[in-house]
């Protein structure tokens, strides 16, 4: 597959592997990630921010891209629908069916509410698909909670909220046993034991996963209990505006048919947005690894009627996005591909960091290695760095590729890649939103009773960078937990009278700001035009 322009740079990384395999690159010391993160990665590009001058979070920065749809007015109009005949009439109205809602959904089932699930794609159109390298808990003899806490505290820069922290890990081997109860293949030995492995930043083996396909196997799960569970889902149907009462408690939502436009009203004891992430914001021109809807739309919603975002201005750029071919730009190589092995390579061939430094420092460190030192390869729309995969097999002998990331090779299988025996070309990809709504222990937005939020629409938990393995556990751990508590919430909520007075409040807001804009929100779905280049096609990033 690789044309003649890349065979010098193969010839250099084939004659450098077997001493790359044995060899074992320090750490970085945490001064000398601070400078590196500080000068490289997309996160301190302050050109790349704008700070805003309206709503709950007014004086902070955040991306343009998402300035522009917070500092937005409403699709609709506050008398665009009638709120006196709603549509639907429910306990629990999910946003969202990914793996935070469909957990959250299955949880307020099992506590006697009448739920429904709104989603503006299909059930498991979400980022939880695309999820590969596995979920962290510690639950081996050599682990614990309290190390797990460490790992994950340290990797979000001590920035997280740490009583989310403290109940993502603690909760973390119950929900392993909870989603293997409910029919999850996870990889098992003979003995029965599931298999573990290491992922970036992390101090144990405490990675469990279903071969490469792990968000994939984890979502099927969740959906088939949901459906068998007959709980109602309404697909292709996205929830535009956010319902308040009178007393300002969270009570429903406007909802839009993604097909035919039609506006309905969806009544509420309790909300949950579980509309996870924004990859498709495609910030700084960045290709990315999230699916087509994750356009930040809970965010949007949430802070229109008044609830308080944390940390938005920070995003994880995941490493290892594919860089070539030109075909899957931005889609993911899990980080499993390191713990088996594979290290990242330069042109010359020479092995320039840890492979396994967390997922921000890695990202910085390929940004540097192409763009300021100039040993990225030039893959003729863009750069990107060698990740060895031919090691893994080396390592851990014939046929451990097929065996543990079949997905992956799959993927590059298709345009006649053998990553068995050739490397792979990544460049850093849009991959997470770090932050979000700012909840409170019980999922709950501290500023708008009845509001829980769940998933990567949250901010909090994972601080300023997310290690591998922790979102597919915060959308259980903490999807499972909004459920619960909207479950028991909706018993003794009663609903005032409907209104959607804060669009004129926030709209009044915006002019008093002296924002003039002719943007709607939420986005919904992305826009991609002929002109539309991402960042890895440029010559530089900074």
């Amino acid at each position: 597959m690789y044309a003649e322009q890349f065979q010098e740079s193969l010839k250099a990384v084939e004659a450098a592997r077997e001493a790359n395999i044995a060899l074992e690159p320090r750490r970085m010391t945490a001064d000398e990630k601070d400078r590196l993160l500080e000068t490289y990665h997309p996160d301190y590009r302050m050109d790349q921010f704008d700070v805003l001058t309206a709503g709950p979070n007014k004086g902070e920065k955040v991306p343009k891209e998402l300035a522009a749809i917070l500092q937005a007015h409403s699709r609709i109009a506050k008398d665009s629908v009638d709120l006196n005949a709603p549509d639907y009439d429910v306990d629990v109205l999910i946003i969202g069916g990914g793996g935070a809602g469909c957990s959250a959904a299955i949880e307020a089932d099992e506590k006697g509410a009448k739920v429904m699930v709104v989603t503006k794609l299909r059930t498991g159109d979400a980022n939880t698909m695309m999820a590969e390298g596995g979920i962290q808990a510690a639950d081996k003899p050599n682990d614990s909670p309290a190390q797990h806490f460490i790992d994950a505290y340290g990797g979000g820069h001590f920035a997280a909220k740490r009583e989310l922290v403290r109940k993502l890990v603690t909760d973390a081997p119950e929900c392993i046993q909870w989603l293997n109860d409910l029919g999850v293949e996870f990889d098992k030995d003979e003995n029965g034991v599931m298999v573990t492995t290491h992922g970036g930043g992390t101090s144990r083996k405490r990675m469990h996963a279903a071969k490469d396909y792990s968000g994939a196997e984890i979502m099927r799960t969740l959906r088939d209990e949901v459906l068998n569970r007959e709980i109602p889902v309404v697909d292709f149907t996205a929830a535009i505006e956010l319902i308040l009462d009178e007393n300002g408690n969270a009570s429903g939502a406007v909802l839009m048919n993604m097909e035919t436009n039609q506006l309905y009203v969806a009544k509420a004891k309790t909300v949950i947005i579980a509309t996870g992430g924004a990859g498709r914001m495609h910030y700084q021109g960045f290709p990315t690894s999230n699916h087509y809807g994750a356009t930040a739309d809970g965010l949007v919603l949430g802070y229109r009627a008044g609830a308080k975002l944390l940390y938005a201005d920070t995003l994880q750029y995941h490493p290892t996005g594919a860089a070539f071919p030109e075909q899957i730009f931005g889609a993911l190589v899990t980080e499993k591909v390191r713990s088996l092995g594979a290290k990242l390579v330069n042109v010359k061939g020479e092995v320039f960091m840890h492979p396994l430094e967390t997922r921000d420092v890695a990202a910085a460190s390929i940004i540097r290695e192409c763009m300021d030192r100039g040993n990225g390869v030039d893959t003729g729309d863009g750069q990107g760095v060698w990740l060895d995969t031919p090691m893994i097999e080396k390592i851990g002998g014939e046929g451990t590729i097929i065996a543990r990331i079949p997905a992956m090779y799959r993927m590059f299988a298709k345009y006649g890649i053998d990553m068995r025996k050739e490397p792979i070309l990544v460049f850093p990809t849009l991959h997470y939103q770090n932050g979000g709504l700012d909840i409170s222990l019980n999922g709950e937005t501290p500023n708008i009773k009845n509001l829980f939020v769940a998933g990567e629409a949250v901010g909090g938990i994972h601080g300023r960078n997310r290690l591998m393995g922790n979102s597919l556990l915060d959308i259980i751990v903490f999807g499972r937990n909004a459920g619960r508590m909207a479950g028991d919430r909706c018993k003794e909520v009663t609903v005032g009278r409907l209104t959607l007075d804060h669009i004129d409040r926030f709209d009044a807001e915006l002019k008093a700001a002296g924002i003039e804009t002719d943007v709607v929100s939420p986005k919904l779905l992305p826009k991609y035009t002929p002109d539309f280049k991402y960042v890895c096609k440029k010559a530089e990033v900074r």
